[in-house]
């Protein structure tokens, strides 16, 4: 009898372990769906009155808390960070900052909480209480925008001003935040009755107002008073992830403003400062500052003579200064000293002279290089010694390395392109007379007109402007030597064909511009799929912005409000009350086909900006905000039965 029990207890064991077993098992038992439920909390949600800064909520389950620095925002803003720990069921915050009063604070976990187990998602959970009587409960919600070009602006603050000074943004912290998500996209909750300015801020020192010119903002001049009214929406009630169970009507509280749009920019860098002296390669110092200046820096040599001892490069901006060595001596010295004297932002924001002692080390040693030039003239000897043996031809002179110019030469060529020339070393010698185009007709070459031009008065970079022939040819030619650098290295021949591509080989877009009425210029680009521009167009004062040889292809069109006439996007300035150029996107790809002529009609403010940009171009960070798991609901259509949620 007693062996039967200990059998029969032995089996009973066996059906519960296996039953236990498929409750957590693809192939049995349902899954656990159900995200971490609020049970409780101290003080209460939405309770008023409140003077602790501890608050501590309960939930049904172990839950965990994902990255509480980035995802939990505190409002009105803390200056001291809150303490915040998920701890086995329950979530504690603890406040640093001193309680204001009659004041209604808001933590918004997004959806940061989770069960411990499944990492079921709790979905946007924001805990509420009160210093006061009552709790303040109207939001405002709307999207942050790079005023560039449009993209969505993640992790941004967002926050209101019930002082609608402007100094308020520059003296004030904000006085109600949120966060934006991974669309640009913020809610801000906890709002009391009343009239606000809004304003956005990627605060970088943590004092929640815009204290340095490195901070990207928006602002907006309009001014917001938040309401509230009863409204209904459609809700989709899914079977399962493919097949839709019902929609139903439900009612609903909707919270104005709800689609407010900000278009944040960074302020010019104007504060100038010295970034970082290099020199990478033996024959030229590169100096590189925050801010650029016409007055270039002046140069002392210390340990060598410093007359005459340079060729000088910028860039266009003149923050990006190279100083070329004229002299091999100089090239093979492993450290300069010299004294550099230049133009700084003091504290007050004035240029002031500043002299810095530099000592320049390039970066290979002089024996070094002699060293690898010895290793390779070895190789090339041993190379001509076996070609001597074998009685193969062989050269008994070393041969001196070329100068290598890189030309930019299609051989199928646009109509509307010149070719371009980089020096890799500043020329000494450049003879136009050794730089050759000819064109072919019939079957004779001829001399072919073209204008030979430093581009953009960079010291290295030239090009050629021709009058291209749809459908003829030509040959680029350039002499032995007719480029020699300042160290003497001259250029081999070079010799390039050329056919330029038929008329019939392109479309020509027109953009016929409307919905603008500044007097101010627009600038139209054509933008390929990486959202670069490839050209552009300025608007005529017909409204129509004209694209000519556009190879056929798939194009998207942006717009820019071009307020000074400079023919580039420029930035915002908060103190000037300057807002960044207006940007617009045409809201559809454009398609282009050989030999056709397309007009299209575009008004920039037709849609609202966050509408406007096609989503083939938008880039944005990877959106991590997590759905709620629905796996039973998958696991009962693969079983061909219906899941009732209970």
């Amino acid at each position: 009898m007693r062996r039967l029990q200990y059998w029969l207890l032995a089996v009973g064991c066996l059906l519960l372990a296996v039953g236990c077993a498929r409750m957590g098992s693809p192939d049995g038992g349902w899954y656990d769906d159900d995200p971490p439920v609020v049970i409780g909390s101290i003080p209460a949600d939405k309770a008023t009155g409140v003077k602790t800064k501890k608050v501590t909520i309960y939930f049904d389950e172990y839950i965990k808390l994902a990255d509480a620095t980035q995802n939990v925002i505190v409002s009105p803003p803390q200056i001291e960070m809150p303490d915040i720990q998920a701890k086995g069921k329950k979530i504690v915050v603890e406040l640093k900052d001193t309680l204001k009063p009659n004041m209604t604070y808001t933590i918004d976990f997004s959806d940061a909480i989770s069960d411990n187990n499944e990492d079921n998602p709790m979905g946007n959970y924001t805990f509420t209480f009160s210093t006061g009587e009552q709790t303040d409960t109207l939001e405002v919600s709307g999207s942050v925008l790079s005023a560039e070009n449009l993209d969505p602006v993640a992790g941004i603050l967002v926050g209101l001003y019930s002082d609608l000074a402007d100094s308020a943004f520059k003296t004030k912290p904000l006085l109600r935040v949120a966060r934006t998500d991974a669309n640009g996209h913020f809610v801000i909750k906890g709002v009391a009755e009343g009239e606000y300015r809004i304003y956005a801020l990627q605060d970088a020192d943590g004092n929640y107002m815009f204290t340095q010119k490195s901070e990207m903002i928006a602002f907006s001049h309009e001014t917001y008073k938040p309401y509230v009214k009863p409204d209904m929406r459609q809700d989709t009630i899914w079977r399962d992830t493919l097949h839709i169970d019902s929609i139903a009507q439900v009612h609903y509280m909707h919270y104005y403003p709800d689609n407010i749009v900000l278009t944040a920019f960074q302020e010019l860098q104007t504060n100038r400062y010295l970034l970082k002296t290099e020199r990478k390669d033996a024959d030229r110092i590169n100096i590189f500052f925050s801010y650029g200046n016409e007055q270039l820096p002046t140069i002392r040599g210390l340990n060598f003579n410093s007359d005459n001892a340079f060729i000088v490069e910028t860039n266009a901006k003149k923050d990006s200064i190279t100083y070329w060595l004229r002299d091999t001596l100089l090239v093979n010295q492993d450290t300069l000293s010299f004294e550099m004297n230049y133009l700084m932002t003091d504290s007050l924001g004035q240029l002031v002279s500043k002299t810095d002692t530099i000592e320049a080390l390039a970066k290979t040693p002089y024996a070094k290089r002699v060293k690898a030039q010895q290793k390779e003239y070895e190789s090339w000897f041993k190379l001509q010694e076996k070609k001597r043996k074998r009685e193969e031809p062989y050269d008994s002179i070393y041969p001196t390395k070329p100068l290598e110019p890189k030309y930019s030469v299609a051989q199928a060529m646009d109509p509307n392109r010149p070719i371009n020339i980089e020096i890799p070393t500043p020329p000494a010698t450049l003879d136009t007379a050794g730089i050759h185009l000819y064109t072919k007709i019939d079957t004779l070459w001829y001399n072919a007109n073209y204008e030979f031009h430093q581009r953009d008065s960079l010291l290295r970079s030239y090009e050629l402007l021709v009058d291209w022939r749809p459908g003829a040819e030509y040959s680029f030619e350039v002499d032995s030597a007719a480029i020699i650098d300042i160290y003497g290295m001259a250029c081999k021949p070079y010799k390039q064909g050329i056919k330029v591509k038929t008329l019939d080989d392109y479309a020509t877009l027109f953009l016929d511009i409307s919905g603008y009425t500044d007097s101010a210029a627009v600038v139209v680009q054509l933008l390929d799929k990486s959202d670069k521009p490839l050209t552009q167009s300025k608007m005529g004062t017909d409204h129509t912005a004209a694209f000519y040889y556009v190879n056929p292809g798939t194009y998207y069109a942006r717009a820019f409000i071009d307020r000074n006439g400079n023919g580039v996007w420029d930035t915002g300035n908060y103190d000037a009350d300057e807002q960044a150029e207006a940007v617009y996107y045409y809201p559809r790809e454009i398609e282009t086909k050989a030999k056709f002529d397309i007009t299209l009609t575009w008004n920039l403010t037709q849609l609202p900006l966050n509408q406007q940009k096609p989503s083939a171009l938008v880039k944005k960070k990877n959106d991590k905000k997590r759905q709620k798991k629905n796996r039973n609901a998958d696991r009962a259509a693969q079983l061909g039965i219906k899941y009732i949620k209970k």
